[in-house]
């Protein structure tokens, strides 16, 4: 049998690295799969995180958007949790130096939750299905001809397949890039910190994110994301730090937009505390290989410059299973099958860094208000904008949005409206 052959034997055995979204949702397409071809499959997801505990802090904003609730119900057939919702939320606003437009109008799709407690509720879902999940981390692998061998913290255990559904972890990074052909996404670093305002200030504040692009050039975007007792507040860039959220924070937009902060039982404002998280900005090199494959953040297979990950990780997830129930375990099967796939966003990519640049030169220049003007008359560079905040539709349609006539001439005339 050629290595492009190889298939998961009956009663083979896939090992997941990783218990996140991509990490779960995989595991959940596996035995959905497995199931209705009247397969056998061992699946073991290896998370040392305790999720359920809140033990962990994600770096995640945690917004969830569609397709989402139909690739957890449909495809996954799991219910949406809908209850772990604490805001639904209504649009976006996009802010310039001096201008600001709302972009939509009405329930977008999306919801606001704890991201910890999405992990948490995804790896019950695995666990009530009898998926083992090993608590602890991962720390070697061996690839032979016939098996993978992968180590952990515990105890060793041999598989046909391994998924990589680890994120950005340094650690499983340095591993897989040591033993295989693969090489993580270029990243961008992300401050997140949770903003404590008075309760009438927050109900006031509304369903609303509020999208910043700064014209500091260490700040590629920023954003202020309700919660329920709470906003989350990010930003993010190539080498972001405490001292640049500071500075986003005193940003004479961003102090206007945030609502008078609540006290603690001293009288004292609640301290501010930042963490710092990274996400993809770039496609993982050789994401996939023989017996190995990865999923979500660690294959770079994301929504270029604004992410989408949760949705996109199980997305990959699914899209994962079903290349190693199908087709096969060999890199050429993920070649042919998991990576024609996904085409929909890998097609994508090229034209996501090239809307990252002219935003980051456009709110550089000083000329994101003569856009947010221009926006307020052409319906199609609203909806363009829109897309690009939010992430719904693809970078391609929201060039395309942007070069039509009517937006173009729409920019034209706030330029002479600005001079």
């Amino acid at each position: 049998m050629s290595d492009s052959q190889i298939h998961l034997p009956d009663g083979g055995r896939v090992v997941i690295i990783g218990g996140g979204p991509g990490g779960t949702a995989c595991a959940l397409a596996l035995k959905r799969l497995a199931k209705e071809q009247g397969r056998r499959v061992k699946i073991t997801i290896i998370e040392g995180k305790r999720f359920i505990e809140e033990r962990h802090y994600n770096q995640c904003v945690g917004v969830l958007s569609p397709p989402l609730p139909e690739l957890l119900e449909e495809h996954l057939g799991i219910p949406f949790p809908r209850d772990l919702c604490l805001v639904e939320i209504g649009g976006y606003v996009l802010h310039g130096k001096g201008e600001q437009i709302d972009l939509v109008e009405g329930k977008d799709g999306s919801i606001a939750v704890r991201r910890v407690l999405f992990d948490a509720y995804m790896l019950e879902q695995v666990i009530k299905q009898g998926i083992d999940v090993w608590p602890f981390r991962a720390t070697d692998l061996e690839f032979h001809s016939d098996r993978v061998v992968v180590y952990t913290e515990n105890q060793p255990m041999e598989a046909d397949v391994v998924v990589g559904a680890f994120g950005l972890d340094e650690g499983s990074t340095a591993m897989f890039s040591r033993l295989t052909d693969y090489r993580p996404p270029l990243a961008l670093d992300s401050i997140v910190t949770k903003y404590y305002p008075e309760q009438e200030c927050l109900d006031e504040f509304g369903p609303d994110i509020h999208a910043f692009l700064p014209a500091n050039r260490r700040i590629e975007f920023g954003a202020v994301t309700p919660k329920c007792d709470h906003l989350t507040i990010n930003i993010a860039g190539k080498q972001v730090d405490s001292d640049l959220m500071d500075s986003f924070l005193q940003m004479p937009e961003v102090k206007a937009t945030l609502p008078q902060r609540a006290e603690g039982e001293d009288g004292c404002l609640i301290r501010l505390e930042y963490f710092k998280g990274r996400f993809p900005r770039s496609l993982a090199r050789n994401y996939y290989g023989d017996r190995y494959v990865m999923v979500g953040d660690a294959s770079g297979l994301v929504r270029a410059f604004k992410g989408k990950g949760s949705t996109t990780a199980v997305l990959t997830g699914i899209r994962a299973a079903e290349t190693i129930i199908h087709h096969g375990i060999t890199r050429q099967a993920f070649h042919d099958h998991y990576r024609a796939a996904n085409q929909d966003i890998v097609s994508d990519l090229p034209y996501g860094r090239f809307m990252r640049l002219l935003t980051i030169s456009i709110s550089q220049v000083g000329f994101l208000d003569t856009i947010i003007r221009a926006a307020a008359k052409s319906q199609d560079l609203r909806e363009a904008l829109f897309n690009a905040v939010s992430a719904h539709g693809s970078y391609q349609g929201v060039l395309r949005r942007s070069l039509r006539p009517g937006t173009i001439r729409a920019v034209i005339e706030a330029v002479f409206q600005r001079n």
